[in-house]
Protein backbone atom coordinates (compact mmCIF):
# COMPACT_ATOMS: atom_id res chain seq x y z
CA UNK A 1 0.00 0.00 0.00
CA UNK A 2 1.46 3.42 -0.77
CA UNK A 3 0.23 5.51 2.19
CA UNK A 4 -0.44 9.08 1.34
CA UNK A 5 0.64 12.52 3.39
CA UNK A 6 -1.41 13.82 5.94
CA UNK A 7 -1.95 16.94 3.61
CA UNK A 8 -3.60 14.65 0.99
CA UNK A 9 -4.69 11.77 3.63
CA UNK A 10 -8.36 11.19 3.31
CA UNK A 11 -9.42 10.10 6.84
CA UNK A 12 -12.88 9.21 8.45
CA UNK A 13 -13.54 8.39 11.77
CA UNK A 14 -15.87 5.97 12.81
CA UNK A 15 -17.50 6.83 16.45
CA UNK A 16 -19.40 9.82 17.98
CA UNK A 17 -18.12 9.22 20.80
CA UNK A 18 -15.52 10.94 23.65
CA UNK A 19 -12.80 9.60 21.74
CA UNK A 20 -13.80 10.75 17.95
CA UNK A 21 -14.86 13.87 19.07
CA UNK A 22 -11.48 14.51 20.72
CA UNK A 23 -9.78 13.04 17.41
CA UNK A 24 -11.72 15.16 15.17
CA UNK A 25 -11.56 18.67 16.72
CA UNK A 26 -7.69 17.79 16.92
CA UNK A 27 -7.16 17.31 13.14
CA UNK A 28 -9.27 19.92 12.35
CA UNK A 29 -6.90 22.42 14.81
CA UNK A 30 -3.86 21.12 12.73
CA UNK A 31 -5.87 21.53 9.57
CA UNK A 32 -6.45 17.81 8.99
CA UNK A 33 -9.47 17.45 7.36
CA UNK A 34 -11.83 14.23 8.85
CA UNK A 35 -14.91 13.36 8.47
CA UNK A 36 -16.75 11.91 11.31
CA UNK A 37 -19.42 9.28 10.76
CA UNK A 38 -21.72 6.88 12.84
CA UNK A 39 -20.87 3.54 13.17
CA UNK A 40 -24.14 2.53 13.54
CA UNK A 41 -25.16 4.37 9.79
CA UNK A 42 -22.66 2.41 7.25
CA UNK A 43 -24.87 2.35 4.48
CA UNK A 44 -23.25 5.78 3.08
CA UNK A 45 -19.72 5.46 4.40
CA UNK A 46 -17.15 7.65 2.23
CA UNK A 47 -14.17 6.40 0.55
CA UNK A 48 -11.27 6.98 2.31
CA UNK A 49 -7.69 6.28 2.85
CA UNK A 50 -7.86 5.74 6.55
CA UNK A 51 -10.79 4.49 8.96
CA UNK A 52 -10.44 5.79 12.42
CA UNK A 53 -12.30 2.92 14.57
CA UNK A 54 -13.21 4.94 17.70
CA UNK A 55 -16.03 2.70 18.78
CA UNK A 56 -16.27 0.44 22.25
CA UNK A 57 -14.11 -2.60 22.29
CA UNK A 58 -16.78 -5.10 21.86
CA UNK A 59 -18.14 -3.11 18.85
CA UNK A 60 -14.63 -3.20 16.55
CA UNK A 61 -15.04 -6.63 15.06
CA UNK A 62 -18.50 -5.97 13.79
CA UNK A 63 -17.74 -2.52 12.30
CA UNK A 64 -14.93 -3.72 10.38
CA UNK A 65 -17.16 -6.69 9.18
CA UNK A 66 -19.35 -3.70 7.35
CA UNK A 67 -15.96 -1.71 5.64
CA UNK A 68 -15.56 -3.20 2.41
CA UNK A 69 -12.06 -1.09 2.08
CA UNK A 70 -9.30 -3.51 1.51
CA UNK A 71 -6.34 -1.28 0.15
CA UNK A 72 -7.65 1.57 3.05
CA UNK A 73 -5.32 1.77 6.50
CA UNK A 74 -7.39 -0.10 9.32
CA UNK A 75 -6.62 2.03 12.91
CA UNK A 76 -8.86 1.52 16.13
CA UNK A 77 -8.12 3.12 18.84
CA UNK A 78 -8.19 0.32 21.96
CA UNK A 79 -5.63 -0.18 24.51
CA UNK A 80 -6.77 -3.78 24.71
CA UNK A 81 -8.00 -5.20 21.09
CA UNK A 82 -5.26 -6.98 19.06
CA UNK A 83 -4.98 -5.83 15.47
CA UNK A 84 -6.57 -9.31 14.18
CA UNK A 85 -9.48 -7.56 15.31
CA UNK A 86 -9.54 -6.16 11.71
CA UNK A 87 -9.83 -9.96 10.10
CA UNK A 88 -7.72 -10.76 6.79
CA UNK A 89 -9.66 -8.81 4.17
CA UNK A 90 -7.99 -5.69 5.83
CA UNK A 91 -4.28 -6.25 5.50
CA UNK A 92 -3.29 -2.72 6.36
CA UNK A 93 -3.88 -2.35 9.64
CA UNK A 94 -3.05 -1.03 13.19
CA UNK A 95 -3.57 0.31 16.70
CA UNK A 96 -3.34 4.11 17.16
CA UNK A 97 -4.16 4.35 21.34
CA UNK A 98 -3.89 7.54 22.76
CA UNK A 99 -3.18 7.33 26.15
CA UNK A 100 -5.62 10.03 27.75
CA UNK A 101 -8.95 10.33 29.17
CA UNK A 102 -11.40 12.46 26.87
CA UNK A 103 -14.80 13.85 27.16
CA UNK A 104 -17.18 15.43 24.41
CA UNK A 105 -17.92 17.99 27.43
CA UNK A 106 -13.97 19.05 27.14
CA UNK A 107 -12.52 18.94 24.12
CA UNK A 108 -8.28 18.98 24.18
CA UNK A 109 -6.86 21.87 22.14
CA UNK A 110 -3.36 20.76 22.58
CA UNK A 111 -2.38 17.06 22.34
CA UNK A 112 1.69 17.39 22.45
CA UNK A 113 2.15 16.46 25.76
CA UNK A 114 -0.44 13.10 25.34
CA UNK A 115 1.68 10.29 24.78
CA UNK A 116 0.40 7.74 21.70
CA UNK A 117 1.15 3.84 21.92
CA UNK A 118 1.02 2.22 18.00
CA UNK A 119 1.39 -0.94 16.38
CA UNK A 120 1.13 -2.01 12.54
CA UNK A 121 0.90 -5.38 10.74
CA UNK A 122 3.96 -3.98 8.33
CA UNK A 123 6.62 -1.89 8.56
CA UNK A 124 5.30 0.14 6.00
CA UNK A 125 1.59 0.42 8.06
CA UNK A 126 3.78 1.58 11.11
CA UNK A 127 5.55 4.48 8.96
CA UNK A 128 2.00 5.70 8.38
CA UNK A 129 0.92 5.36 11.12
CA UNK A 130 3.77 7.25 12.91
CA UNK A 131 3.17 10.02 10.06
CA UNK A 132 -0.26 9.93 11.39
CA UNK A 133 0.32 10.37 15.20
CA UNK A 134 3.01 12.81 14.64
CA UNK A 135 0.57 15.78 13.36
CA UNK A 136 -0.91 15.69 16.68
CA UNK A 137 2.04 14.67 19.40
CA UNK A 138 6.07 13.60 19.58
CA UNK A 139 5.82 11.50 22.18
CA UNK A 140 4.85 8.36 20.30
CA UNK A 141 5.77 4.81 21.42
CA UNK A 142 5.81 1.58 19.63
CA UNK A 143 3.68 -0.87 21.62
CA UNK A 144 2.88 -4.78 21.67
CA UNK A 145 -0.56 -5.68 22.74
CA UNK A 146 0.65 -6.93 25.69
CA UNK A 147 2.54 -4.10 26.86
CA UNK A 148 -0.66 -1.58 25.88
CA UNK A 149 -3.27 -4.15 27.79
CA UNK A 150 -0.58 -3.26 30.66
CA UNK A 151 -0.72 0.12 30.27
CA UNK A 152 -4.65 -0.41 29.91
CA UNK A 153 -4.92 -1.96 33.66
CA UNK A 154 -2.36 0.79 34.92
CA UNK A 155 -4.17 3.92 33.67
CA UNK A 156 -7.62 2.39 35.25
CA UNK A 157 -5.42 2.37 38.25
CA UNK A 158 -3.78 5.33 38.28
CA UNK A 159 -7.26 7.64 36.77
CA UNK A 160 -10.57 5.60 37.35
CA UNK A 161 -9.84 4.28 40.99
CA UNK A 162 -8.15 7.30 42.00
CA UNK A 163 -11.05 9.42 40.40
CA UNK A 164 -13.42 6.75 42.92
CA UNK A 165 -11.27 7.90 45.70
CA UNK A 166 -12.35 11.19 45.18
CA UNK A 167 -16.20 10.84 45.22
CA UNK A 168 -15.20 8.61 48.30
CA UNK A 169 -13.17 11.86 50.24
CA UNK A 170 -16.37 13.99 48.35
CA UNK A 171 -19.08 11.69 50.23
CA UNK A 172 -17.33 11.97 53.52
CA UNK A 173 -17.09 15.88 53.25
CA UNK A 174 -20.69 16.01 52.33
CA UNK A 175 -22.14 16.70 56.10
CA UNK A 176 -19.85 18.86 57.07
CA UNK A 177 -19.10 22.91 56.04
CA UNK A 178 -15.82 21.83 54.24
CA UNK A 179 -16.05 21.99 50.78
CA UNK A 180 -14.18 19.56 48.58
CA UNK A 181 -12.45 22.20 46.83
CA UNK A 182 -9.95 21.98 50.14
CA UNK A 183 -8.83 18.66 49.04
CA UNK A 184 -7.35 20.03 45.58
CA UNK A 185 -4.30 21.59 47.18
CA UNK A 186 -3.37 17.98 48.48
CA UNK A 187 -4.12 15.93 45.15
CA UNK A 188 -2.18 18.38 42.97
CA UNK A 189 0.42 18.03 45.56
CA UNK A 190 0.10 14.35 45.33
CA UNK A 191 0.06 14.27 41.74
CA UNK A 192 3.17 16.81 41.24
CA UNK A 193 5.49 14.83 43.94
CA UNK A 194 5.26 11.58 41.41
CA UNK A 195 6.87 13.63 38.13
CA UNK A 196 9.96 13.75 40.16
CA UNK A 197 10.29 10.88 42.82
CA UNK A 198 8.55 7.19 42.62
CA UNK A 199 5.31 6.53 43.98
CA UNK A 200 6.83 4.19 46.80
CA UNK A 201 8.96 7.02 47.61
CA UNK A 202 6.12 9.20 47.34
CA UNK A 203 3.73 7.28 49.87
CA UNK A 204 2.49 8.96 53.00
CA UNK A 205 0.17 8.26 55.35
CA UNK A 206 -0.87 6.53 58.91
CA UNK A 207 -0.79 3.19 57.15
CA UNK A 208 2.72 4.30 55.70
CA UNK A 209 4.06 5.38 59.22
CA UNK A 210 1.64 2.35 61.02
CA UNK A 211 -0.38 4.25 63.35
CA UNK A 212 -2.85 1.73 64.43
CA UNK A 213 -4.44 4.41 66.45
CA UNK A 214 -5.02 6.80 63.68
CA UNK A 215 -6.26 4.06 61.55
CA UNK A 216 -8.78 2.73 64.03
CA UNK A 217 -10.03 6.10 64.63
CA UNK A 218 -10.52 6.70 60.94
CA UNK A 219 -12.55 3.44 60.63
CA UNK A 220 -14.55 4.32 63.09
CA UNK A 221 -15.94 7.42 61.35
CA UNK A 222 -16.67 5.08 58.07
CA UNK A 223 -19.50 3.06 56.32
CA UNK A 224 -18.86 -0.29 56.48
CA UNK A 225 -18.48 -0.48 52.59
CA UNK A 226 -15.72 2.51 53.64
CA UNK A 227 -14.04 0.68 55.98
CA UNK A 228 -13.36 -2.36 53.39
CA UNK A 229 -12.00 -0.17 50.69
CA UNK A 230 -9.90 1.38 54.11
CA UNK A 231 -8.26 -1.63 55.16
CA UNK A 232 -7.68 -3.04 51.93
CA UNK A 233 -5.95 -0.75 50.70
CA UNK A 234 -4.09 0.23 53.89
CA UNK A 235 -3.18 -3.26 54.52
CA UNK A 236 -1.51 -3.41 50.50
CA UNK A 237 0.51 -0.11 51.76
CA UNK A 238 2.21 -1.32 54.36
CA UNK A 239 3.17 -5.01 51.95
CA UNK A 240 4.50 -2.65 49.60
CA UNK A 241 6.06 -0.87 52.50
CA UNK A 242 7.99 -3.61 53.21
CA UNK A 243 9.40 -4.43 49.82
CA UNK A 244 12.89 -3.57 48.32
Amino acid sequence: MQHKTNGIMKICILGMGNVATNLHHAFSLKNIRTEMHSSRQLSDLPEADCYIYAVADQAIEEVALQVNAPKALHLHTSGTMPISVFGDDKPHAGVLYFFQSFSKAQLMDDWSEIPVFIEGRNIDDLAAIYTLAQTLTSRIFECSQHDRERLHVAGVFANNFTNLMYRISADLLRDTQIPFQALLPLIDQTAAKVHTLSPREAQTGPAKRNDRIVMAHHMSLLSPEQQAVYSLLSDLIQKNGTRN
